[in-house]
């Protein structure tokens, strides 16, 4: 039943009677003060002020309990051994740097930031870059980077990955913009690597960011997709050239050195002929110093000594010999071969020796000039 219909006794919502008006805030807090205290067991005796401040006093003394373990939790952290907290007492800074462990620090007084020190973190980074040459080149890299100082890293710059992307822009086009095209994206490309990385590091630290930089990665560095194409047929018409004075240097140290071992081969050959000459020519001297001294002692019996050996050398090598008769138009010839053959029957005692042979042919001749044969037909 409703407080206004007729049969609802004529009550309104604040629980008055007819005309006494609106209830008292002060009875009425009382009341929610009284049933509070029963909650946490307050007693209910002594009058209202009395009661009153006991409540209070209790429910106080209990907050204040509950809100100090509160206070005190909420202000244990733990950090790990890749973590560092910064520290920070009303906004400011504070010296010394949170080091890994439990830790506790006073909740709404300070505030604890914590900084991974040990994640390596990557940063992309792809722009076109104008190189010395005056060429186009899209270059694309990759910075790794960690955490080094983190109180700089917190409080130096106001947003140090963004500080990062402007330095890696800055130390790139400083570096491509004075090297060649060729050295930027063929095997120039570590060298380039290397040199943004110790800019990049330069510029960092001269803005306090308290990064450091790992490693620079060049991803990839070509020409713009709308001269690819282009670049690549120069790229191979160079190639070419350059196998070509590769086929050309290797021809000539193939040739040179042949070359250099004929003229060495020659020099040798022509030291030992030279060498030969002059053993010869010394030995005949010497030969010839040595007959002189013979002949000056023997003159006839040197010359027949002579002649003799002469007669044996030139007998030696030959096997017909055609003499001319004296006094006669008649040619004689004699078969050497074949008189060697009968070397034993014309000489018995000198079968091996070449001076019997002699005074054989010298017997044969004698013979042929006293019977006066004619010439023969051969």
């Amino acid at each position: 039943m409703a407080w206004n219909e007729p049969g609802g006794g004529n009550k309104d919502p604040w629980g008055n009677r007819g005309d006494q008006g609106p209830p008292d805030l002060d009875e009425a807090f009382k009341k929610l003060q009284a049933q509070l205290a029963g909650i946490f067991g307050g007693g209910r005796g002594g009058d209202g002020g009395g009661s009153g401040l006991g409540i209070n006093s209790g429910m106080l003394g209990v907050l204040l309990v509950i809100a100090a373990i509160l206070y005190g939790a909420f202000g244990v952290y733990q950090l790990d051994a890749q973590e560092r907290g910064v520290v920070f007492r009303f906004g400011e800074l504070k010296s010394d740097i949170v080091m890994p462990g439990l830790h506790w620090n006073p909740p709404i007084i300070d505030r604890v930031e914590v900084v991974n020190v040990t994640r390596v973190n990557s940063h992309n980074h792809q722009a076109l870059m104008l190189t010395e040459d005056e060429n186009i080149v899209d270059v694309s890299v990759t910075v790794q980077w960690v955490v080094r100082d983190p109180s700089s890293y917190l409080v130096n710059v106001r947003t140090p990955r963004i500080s990062l992307d402007h330095a890696t822009e800055s130390a790139l086009r400083h570096v491509v913009g004075s090297s060649n095209m060729d050295q930027v994206i063929t095997d120039g490309r570590a060298a380039v690597a290397a040199e943004v990385q110790d800019r990049l590091q330069s510029y960092l630290e001269n803005y306090g960011t308290g990064i450091l930089v790992q490693k620079v990665n060049i991803d990839e560095s070509a020409p713009p997709t709308q001269v690819r194409d282009a670049f690549n047929d120069v790229q191979k018409a160079k190639e070419d050239e350059q196998r070509t004075i590769n086929d050309a240097n290797a021809y000539a140290e193939s040739i040179i050195p042949e070359a250099r071992g004929e003229a060495q081969q020659q020099i040798e050959q022509a030291n030992a002929y030279r060498e030969q000459v002059i053993a010869r020519a010394s030995g005949e001297a010497q030969r010839f110093n040595k007959l002189l001294a013979e002949y000056q002692q023997a003159e006839r019996v040197t010359k027949d000594r002579l002649y003799i050996d002469a007669m044996e050398t030139l007998l030696s090598n030959s096997s017909k010999i055609m003499v001319d008769v004296e006094g006669g138009n008649n040619l004689m010839y004699l078969p050497l071969d074949k008189i060697i053959q009968q070397g034993p029957a014309l000489s018995s005692s000198s079968q091996e020796s070449v001076r019997g042979i002699a005074d054989a042919i010298i017997n044969e001749v004698n013979n042929r000039v006293a019977n006066g044969r004619p010439r023969d037909s051969r």
